[in-house]
């Protein structure tokens, strides 16, 4: 099987968490950096700012990959289109290049074959390039492709990092051409600080953050890192000067402890 080509940049601005003004100046320092990729959801509450912050940079929309996701409460088929729609009309734009299913976790119970039928019809109705999933177990992608074909699953975005690394189900998603876009890279900060990557970091003359973002890039995975300061955010960007050896990158697997950071009450049962 040909490998799927993904034009989603492999690095790319998060924005949970960031709200009001600090949403928009964040999102507005991310494109002035040389970021083209900005993630949002629904339930973010920033689509707005997001929006606005695209349109005051003057950068062509083509320009930019654009990503938000659908919440709980609109996983039916009644109010699936309609919040996808409203979403749109924050954003100030006609379509997303990506568009997910937040969690696997609709209000109400309905069956994944209910949304995930109104997932793909987004995409047929052209508000969406791409469709996508995110915090999808093996068992729930074993469940979405009885509805949809793996190759229309264009992402599953889950959280990875080097104390969590998810390798159990970033094979699975390899082994069906599922691409893998990670979140939460540094840990909330808590990676950051650790030895092993702070000695990695000195022997290649960077930041821990370049070194946990060479790290994901090394795995072949997109990765979506928030930040409010351009600082740091040019330090993101240029991720790139970074380049780990093999004994590198077997110290930061070594990091692994299953400290996962997203644990809502609605989680699924994690792999």
């Amino acid at each position: 099987m040909t490998k799927r080509v993904i034009e989603m940049p492999e690095l790319g601005m998060g924005t949970f968490r960031l709200e009001g003004d600090t949403a928009y100046n964040s999102v507005k320092m991310a494109l002035e950096v040389g970021f083209r990729h900005i993630d949002t959801a629904q339930i973010y509450g920033n689509e707005e700012q997001v929006g606005k912050a695209i349109k005051d940079s003057s950068i062509p929309r083509s320009e930019i990959f654009l990503t938000t996701k659908v919440w709980n409460n609109k996983l039916n088929k009644t109010d699936f289109i309609p919040s996808v729609k409203k979403s749109l009309e924050k954003l100030q734009v006609e379509s997303v290049d990506l568009l997910l299913i937040h969690w696997p976790s609709p209000a109400n119970n309905q069956a994944m074959s209910e949304y995930l039928t109104e997932l793909l019809k987004a995409k047929q109705l052209g508000l969406t390039k791409h469709i996508g999933v995110s915090n999808f177990t093996i068992a729930n992608l074993n469940e979405a492709m009885q509805t949809l074909d793996s190759r229309e699953i264009f992402t599953n975005q889950i959280e990875v990092h080097p104390y969590l690394t998810n390798t159990k189900l970033r094979a699975f998603c390899a082994q069906h051409d599922i691409h893998v876009t990670a979140y939460m890279p540094f840990v909330v900060g808590k990676v950051l600080k650790d030895q092993t990557i702070i000695d990695i970091a000195k022997k290649h003359d960077a930041s821990p953050a370049q070194v946990v973002l060479a790290w994901e890039n090394a795995k072949g995975m997109t990765t979506i890192p928030s930040s409010t300061k351009r600082k740091n955010l040019e330090d993101n960007f240029n991720d790139k000067a970074v380049k780990l050896d093999d004994e590198d990158i077997a110290r930061i697997d070594g990091l692994d402890c299953n400290d996962r950071q997203a644990t809502p009450d609605f989680a699924p049962q994690w792999d």
